[in-house]
């Protein structure tokens, strides 16, 4: 099969236009479903025989289509985008698509939607050129990717489970201080907690604070007890699991450069923690679990003196391999039991998942190396996990596969506020990167190769 030749950046653009068009918050279910439609005609645009799941929360989009062979490369995406903020502090508005100096403007661009058009772009093109595509491919694309992603296992279970299936293909990190994308062999676990605090049934006067218990102190005091100044997590058994890097670890992770000045001159902060700079900073994002806190809730909501009624704080934790979000929940509940008296409530939020990594050394990841050296000029250094959570676990575990993980936003990309942006090149390298790699999926001999009947059997066994 011969190499194909990409089509005009004009169609990748235009596709993406019509994506980052449609808000699509994480969260903001109405946003959500009209998103997934217009993310299923996307895929059906490109080529792709489509199905949308209905689940409690935002639709799953399925797309498939049988390659030259039929084991299939998963391309896993998520439509939500974290929500834009203030329209005031954007430059244009933010779904509304803008292109200055060779660089895409809107939400979603460096984070969703960008990777999912550039993915969509390589199926287009090989299509467009050759009739069909060296491998078969299945892309899933959910709406809860930001929030735990509590729908994604089922379906795995009901509409993926039998397929032949090479491996899993995602887009998250970022890149070096070279501008070199990142190559990650697994992804961090996730699990979301609330905490709540419940004071009087009705505000009162402040002046009453000296008799009456406000719950934003219990819940700060709370918060203070699970993580201090020191950053340390002070759950009892919270670290009991955590393994450091063995040595090759160790060795891979003192030849990371990051971009350090470049990451405080975007994000506009004086220093890391700690004035961590080098290997110690990556070492810090890469092998560690975190306890963030990401929101803080106050009722009634308004600015007048009062004691409220209520306060709640949602917490989110990355966790390393061997660290469970069951057990962690569980030390959670009897550390804040322990504490007297606790007037703390704590509730499991929807999703969350284990941690899960893959041999660097592993087939399908020393294929995408290669393929990657090719179309970025040089090597990408790969790292066990990145500053992220991805759902990779679900996808492992039930189908025994391995997955990998390519870097496309920069550190200045602003993925979480305004301006969020990506240069139109490095969508184009992406893109890229899973056509060479589909091509040699398309080369390689099939090992246990199912007949045409069989494929046939397990496409309507699934239903897509």
């Amino acid at each position: 099969m011969s190499r194909a030749k990409t089509l005009s950046t004009d169609y990748l653009t235009a596709e993406l236009e019509v994506l980052c068009r449609q808000p699509s918050s994480t969260g903001q279910l109405p946003e959500l479903r009209q998103m997934a439609r217009i993310v299923a005609n996307s895929l059906r645009r490109s080529g792709l025989h489509t199905r949308i799941i209905q689940t409690p929360g935002a639709p799953i989009v399925l797309g498939h289509l049988q390659g030259q062979r039929p084991e299939t490369l998963i391309l896993y995406h998520h439509y939500d985008v974290a929500h834009p903020g203030p329209w005031s502090q954007w430059s244009h508005p933010p779904f509304q698509m803008a292109e200055r100096e060779q660089a895409i403007y809107a939400r979603g661009v460096a984070h969703g939607k960008g990777a999912l058009v550039a993915h969509l772009y390589a199926i287009k093109t090989l299509l467009h050129r050759e009739g069909q595509l060296p491998c078969s491919v299945l892309l899933v694309a959910e709406g809860e990717g930001l929030y735990g992603s509590p729908h994604l296992e089922r379906l795995i279970r009901r509409h993926v489970l039998n397929r032949p299936v090479i491996g899993c293909l995602t887009t998250a990190g970022e890149r070096d201080k070279y501008g070199k994308p990142f190559c990650y062999v697994g992804s961090k676990g996730l699990l979301r907690v609330r905490l709540s605090a419940d004071g009087a049934a009705l505000a009162l006067p402040s002046g009453l604070a000296t008799s009456v218990s406000n719950p934003i102190w219990q819940l700060i005091w709370a918060l203070n007890s699970i993580k201090g100044e020191d950053e340390d997590i002070r759950v009892n058994g919270f670290y009991d699991n955590v393994n450091g890097p063995d040595r090759k670890d160790r060795t891979i992770l003192r030849t990371i450069a990051l971009d350090e000045e470049g990451r405080l001159s975007a994000w506009q902060i004086d220093d890391f923690l700690f004035g961590m700079r080098g290997s110690a900073l990556v070492r810090s994002e890469v092998t560690l679990p975190t306890c963030n806190l990401s929101s803080f809730t106050v009722e009634p909501p308004n600015m007048v003196v009062s004691i409220p009624t209520r306060a709640s704080a949602c917490l989110d934790f990355h966790l390393v391999p061997d660290q469970d979000p069951d057990d962690i929940v569980h030390l959670l509940v009897q550390h804040l039991k322990d504490r007297s008296p606790s007037t703390i409530e704590i509730e499991r939020l929807p999703g969350g998942y284990r941690a899960v990594r893959v041999d660097h050394q592993h087939p399908f990841v020393q294929q995408l190396l290669h393929t990657a050296e090719r179309v970025y000029g040089q090597s990408l250094t790969v790292l066990p996990f990145g500053p992220f959570a991805l759902p990779l676990q679900l996808v492992s575990s039930q189908l025994g596969i391995p997955v990998a993980v390519v870097g496309l936003a920069r550190h200045n990309s602003a993925m979480y506020g305004p301006n969020e942006h990506l240069p139109v090149d490095d969508l184009m390298q992406h893109s890229q990167m899973l056509i060479d790699l589909m091509y040699q999926y398309g080369q390689q001999k099939p090992e246990g190769r199912l007949s045409e009947v069989e494929v046939a059997q397990q496409e309507s066994e699934t239903g897509c």
